[in-house]
């Protein structure tokens, strides 16, 4: 018996080579490759009809692009608000959609409710690959979901799945998950690179011919990231990570690629008894309620794709028992809060070479943009001179390396969001103050890292 020949594959860009190197040569990436067996086609010939890749549109002759008749797609509405707005208004016939998040977070949960709510209007279908019928049955059940018109069928072979598509003509499907899904047309596992691309190739193609929109689940690694090969990002419409703690009942889903909406857009949830529940004000998840003024506490207002969120961003200040203090911050960047320190040395005068440093974001909220800034650098001041910052005030804006306070973008948004919650005064860069005054709300506008400071003395 010939021995099977093995081949490496890289996880970030779907690259082969016939060794393993701790490098890929083709994107430069390490420790990516993994490996697997060399695939031989079950086809004979290449007539069009049997050979696998065929196109999923009519070619077309080459036009000039603005001779293009374009037409809005209708969207189907999924029945759950947050899930539109992620989604950028609803689902597209023909679309891909890519949902991952660590195990037991809700994926499942979450697209089970969406299609027993959708079922009224459209025709579904969920296709489990992890579980059985009884095992899908039972979690319809404990969610007092009803699905009477939701059609399931447990398979993992994509041919099968194919002609069922094929034969019911859903408007909406769900494959949970991708990764237990394989291809007859190959030799290698369920899971492994080649089966993860062919699959999501075969499945993509279908969608665009047949017009059915596909949700795909996809496992994650202990990193986080989508497990299996970085193309099969690419390949889909829209990328959806599910994030939260699992001891947390609360749940956000963010949107890192659509081609039919806005990206970094949030949806959150909270997780009861009866599944998946909407929040409507997200604001109140991230901040606290104290009964009294505390130092060390200051409200931001971040910018979530076209939403903007209140958030409370807390430091504690304390003397350092070792030679070389800490710095720890969590649901904001770790380089960032050293930076910030040293322009508060710089530029304001108050040093913290001496000190322990935490900053949290309350809530598990992650803050990746720079409008956090100014918070961080008032929360840190506030909480080593132990003194709380005026009461019902909120801050934004991006600081420099010189000490200069940055204006950040839809600041009219943020300040509009803040007054609708109550708040009566703003700390905001100068190039972001309102050419009209917003009613119920006192603008204090900063150019410098020192002016800010100056309003906790």
């Amino acid at each position: 018996m010939a021995k099977s020949k093995s081949l490496y594959f890289c996880n970030a860009c779907g690259g082969q080579t016939l060794k393993w190197q701790g490098q890929c040569p083709h994107c430069r990436e390490w420790n990516t490759l993994v490996e697997a067996v060399a695939e031989k086609t079950s086809y004979t010939s290449f007539d069009k009809n049997s050979f696998r890749f065929i196109a999923a549109t009519e070619v077309s002759q080459v036009c000039n692009l603005n001779e293009v008749v374009t037409e809005e797609s209708p969207r189907y509405s999924t029945e759950m608000t947050e899930f539109d707005r992620v989604l950028g208004g609803g689902l597209v016939r023909g679309g891909i959609i890519l949902l991952g998040g660590d195990p037991g977070i809700g994926k499942s949960t979450l697209l089970l409710q969406a299609l027993s709510a959708m079922s009224a209007r459209h025709e579904v279908l969920y296709v489990s690959g992890e579980e059985s019928a009884q095992q899908v049955a039972l979690r319809a059940k404990r969610l007092t979901l009803e699905v009477s018109a939701v059609k399931l069928l447990t398979e993992i072979r994509l041919e099968n799945i194919q002609a069922v598509l094929a034969e019911y003509q859903p408007k909406v499907a769900v494959i949970d998950s991708i990764q237990t899904i394989y291809s007859d047309t190959l030799q290698s596992a369920p899971g492994s690179v080649a089966q993860v691309r062919e699959c999501a190739a075969q499945l993509t193609r279908l969608a665009k011919a047949q017009g059915v929109c596909i949700f795909l689940i996809g496992h994650v690694t202990k990193e986080g990231a989508l497990a299996g090969p970085r193309v099969l990002e690419h390949m889909v419409d829209t990328v959806l990570y599910f994030e939260g703690d699992t001891h947390s009942s609360f749940r956000l889903i963010r949107a890192f690629k659509n081609r039919f909406g806005a990206v970094n857009e949030l949806g959150v949830f909270a997780m009861t008894e009866k599944g998946l529940r909407e929040v409507s004000n997200p604001s109140a998840l991230f901040l606290s309620h104290h009964d009294s003024r505390v130092s060390g506490s200051c409200v931001m207002v971040t910018q979530e794709g076209s939403r903007p969120l209140l958030v409370e961003i807390q430091a504690l200040v304390d003397a350092a028992h070792a030679p070389n203090p800490r710095r720890l911050s969590v649901g904001l960047e770790q380089n960032r809060l050293a930076m910030l320190l040293a322009v508060l040395h710089r530029h304001a005068g108050i040093p913290c070479f001496d000190q322990d440093v935490f900053i949290n974001a309350v809530g598990g909220a992650k803050i990746t943009e720079p409008g956090a800034d100014l918070a961080v650098v008032l929360a840190i001041v506030s909480s080593l001179k132990n003194k709380p910052l005026p009461e019902k005030i909120v801050v934004f804006g991006e600081i420099g390396l010189a000490g200069e306070v940055r204006p950040v973008q839809r600041g009219q948004e943020r300040l509009k969001e803040a007054a609708k919650l109550g708040f009566v005064k703003a700390i905001i860069p100068k190039a972001n103050q309102p050419k009209q005054s917003i009613p119920g709300l006192e603008i204090i506008a900063v150019q410098r890292i020192e002016e800010a400071v100056i309003q906790l003395r």
